[in-house]
């Protein structure tokens, strides 16, 4: 029990922990973004709720820590109503009380009076910098430690399998997957298991010949060590496994930015190539992952990381190394789903800018607010689904069922 209280403490930090980077990053693309341009800055809050600690700099902009650590946010001078998007009359309400307070050149520092272009600059910026947070984590551990790929050549083909219908014989290796080419079998296997049902052309070297091959991945639960059980495409196809067959790859400068940059991207098509599938019902939703999941993958990457370390500053090491990786990972999603077109998200402030650059005026008041209450009530109604699948996957709901049947 006590192990079990420990773990769950040590999950609930490191999540945490990981939570408050990517967040406050992100929060930083846009504050940084926004003084740039010389907004004026009320607040920038790491965390919501009332402050456990709060200061104010030269600038006047107050920092805050507050008591809920989920989130956090930058408010800009002027930002008044819930959507962050005011309409015409409120323009012109809050233009007068500028003018009559500050005089006119006080326009210049409020971010509803910046030029279109800037104001959507700051609302990208938020997922930009998730972007360039995960870049520059992959680069550095790129750069540090380097790379252990594992050529996507086949030791044996599981009789029966699709891959055995296409024809694969032992010896071969598959340089390219739908359309795309691989850089090692971990390429290969993304490729594979998010693709159950759906017919994938294979490039493959056997001998001095090169040919295609054309295999259906079929779904098969897999043990996952972070899940339990995962739903994957497979198809039947095992490499070369001795130690002689990985390959160390180590990096500059230069190849390790590049390779970074390389990773962010393949994590995004990833998650946009998977979010599609669900959205057309090819596949189900029912791994989506909420906080409860996420918070249970961080303490296992936290406890798989220190099981097996030789000594203290070996399992600091391997924990740090290992919760930078899914820093990255996290990154990259929070990144992605920010630019959703969703009101209440980056994305849903993209659109409405979007609107009023061809429209020429902002949105109604009207429109803003019922768009903000939909947006609200999409993003948590995801939420509470994330959150339900967390708890079917641990067998929270069957528990509880059994306490009162």
């Amino acid at each position: 029990m006590l192990e079990f209280l420990t773990w769950t403490a040590i999950a609930a930090v490191s999540f945490l922990v990981v939570l408050t980077i990517v967040v406050t990053v992100h929060e930083l693309g846009h504050f940084l973004s926004a003084r740039a341009f010389g907004v004026a800055v009320d607040r920038f809050s790491i965390g919501f709720g009332r402050p456990i600690a709060a200061w104010k700099d030269r600038a006047g902009v107050q920092w805050r820590i507050g008591w809920i650590p989920f989130g956090g946010y930058v408010r800009f001078s002027g930002d008044e109503n819930e959507a962050s998007v005011p309409d015409q009359d409120h323009l012109e309400a809050l233009r007068r009380a500028v003018v009559e307070r500050e005089g006119a050149a006080g326009l210049s520092r409020y971010y509803h009076f910046k030029p279109l272009w800037q104001r959507a600059v700051v609302a990208a910026s938020g997922p930009a910098a998730n972007f360039i947070l995960a870049i520059v984590v992959f680069s550095s551990l790129l750069f540090a430690f380097g790379e252990q790929v594992l050529p996507a050549r086949v030791a044996s083909v599981t009789p029966g399998s699709p891959a055995a219908a296409a024809g694969f014989r032992p010896g071969d290796l598959i340089v390219s997957a739908a359309g795309k080419p691989l850089r090692d079998f971990e390429d290969l296997s993304r490729t594979v298991q998010l693709r159950g049902g759906v017919p994938i052309d294979f490039g493959v070297k056997r001998g001095d010949h090169e040919l295609t091959l054309t295999a259906t991945p079929v779904w098969a639960e897999q043990p996952d060590a972070f899940r339990g059980t995962k739903r994957v495409g497979q198809i039947g196809v095992i490499p070369n496994q001795a130690r002689k067959d990985f390959i160390r790859i180590r990096y500059g400068p230069v190849a390790a930015v590049s390779r970074g940059v390389d990773q962010t991207w393949e994590v995004l098509t990833t998650t946009v190539y998977y979010l599609g599938r669900i959205i057309t019902g090819q596949v189900s939703a029912d791994q989506i992952s909420g906080p409860l999941g996420i918070a249970k993958v961080t303490g296992k990457v936290t406890q798989l990381s220190a099981e097996g370390a030789p000594n203290v500053p070996a399992m600091l090491a391997s924990v740090g190394v290992n919760l930078l990786h899914l820093t990255a990972l996290l990154s990259v999603s929070i990144g992605f789903m920010n630019l959703l077109p969703i009101p209440v998200l980056d994305g849903g402030h993209l659109l409405f800018y979007a609107y009023e650059a061809v429209a020429r005026r902002p949105l109604t008041a009207k429109v803003q607010a019922a768009g903000y209450r939909v947006g609200l009530a999409l993003v948590l109604g995801l939420m509470l689904f994330a959150t339900w699948n967390d708890l079917q996957r641990q067998h929270v709901l069957h528990f509880l069922g059994g306490l009162f049947s």
